[in-house]
């Protein structure tokens, strides 16, 4: 049997609820060079049995993987450990795709994809059809993901398609006792340093922002996963192109450590003298993370 182009990746925890959405999407798509991988971090509900079920039916290629439960960025380690295609896309688990953008995909990278490239960056879109953010400028051909959103001031969450050679050879997420999230873009960050993004400016997928979503509350993100902000935040620091941002990214790393009470985190800084400048605000930014109750939607740098 032919190895399909694309792995469509979803990870899940307790989104029974709202899973058939995407399954549903992928029985409409009008290109059928994909299999679907459900990792499956931990559910208590009856996520399993649902799957189950779709296995049965035989309209989609299915592969499930339970683990237990570690967070988004578990689930992404795992997913990235078992794809075997040549391309990946994230989709989340109460987002789906349009009915043709296996096929635009598949498509377009044929055309123009190549070890050059890392993968595509394509838009997303609300449930009624209006982009996320902005377009991208129609003159670019390939782009890093820096690049598009500094230098050419795109705005709102892409979908981003990659090759899987890369996102398996980039270290994996780490994982902190007590902790379930850290910034994914840790490793789209890693993939920017090695190749760019083919840019397609289609719509790849539609989103909701659910309130119980990992994006919704970051203040609460920032209090309960302090290490996997701190290693974000020094790697950031390192690799954003922009004087402006490694500032900011330096007081979110002086406010991190205060958290986890390290104590060492100017001597193990990567921008020592941006991370001294940055101590006042850092200790304003610690203060008003550990005190305020407002939640704050995560924004796409």
């Amino acid at each position: 049997m032919k190895q399909p182009l694309l792995t469509v990746f979803t990870p899940t925890y307790n989104r029974a609820y709202t899973l058939h959405l995407c399954y549903e999407s992928l029985k409409r798509q009008t290109n059928k060079d994909f299999v679907w991988l459900i990792i499956d971090d931990g559910s208590t509900d009856n996520t399993k049995e649902l799957v189950e079920g779709w296995i049965a039916q035989g309209l989609v290629p299915i592969r499930y993987h339970y683990q237990k439960n570690q967070g988004m960025h578990g689930a992404h380690n795992a997913a990235y450990r078992l794809i075997d295609t040549e391309l990946n896309v994230c989709i989340d688990s109460d987002d789906y795709m349009p009915d043709n953008a296996v096929e635009r995909i598949t498509s377009f990278w044929k055309r123009h994809g190549g070890e050059q490239y890392a993968g595509i960056v394509g838009l997303d879109a609300t449930f009624a059809g209006n982009i996320i953010g902005t377009a991208m400028p129609s003159h670019v051909f390939a782009s890093t993901l820096s690049e598009l959103y500094m230098l050419h001031k795109v705005k709102g969450d892409k979908k981003l398609v990659y090759r899987s050679e890369l996102t398996r050879v980039c270290p994996p997420y780490p994982l902190f006792p007590g902790e379930k999230y850290c910034p994914l873009i840790y490793k789209y960050m890693l993939i920017d340093q090695l190749y760019p993004l083919l840019v397609m400016n289609e719509v790849l997928c539609h989103v909701e922002y659910l309130p119980d979503g990992s994006s919704m509350n970051m203040i609460k993100q920032y209090r309960n996963n302090p290490n996997g902000f701190l290693f974000f935040r020094k790697v950031a620091m390192k690799y954003t192109p922009s004087l402006r941002r490694r500032f900011r990214e330096s007081v979110h790393y002086v406010s991190s450590s205060l958290m986890v009470r390290n104590r060492r985190f100017v001597q193990e800084s990567p921008c020592k003298a941006l991370t001294i400048f940055a101590i006042p605000i850092g200790f304003m930014l610690f203060a008003y993370i550990r005190y305020t109750r407002q939640s704050t939607p995560m924004k796409q740098p």
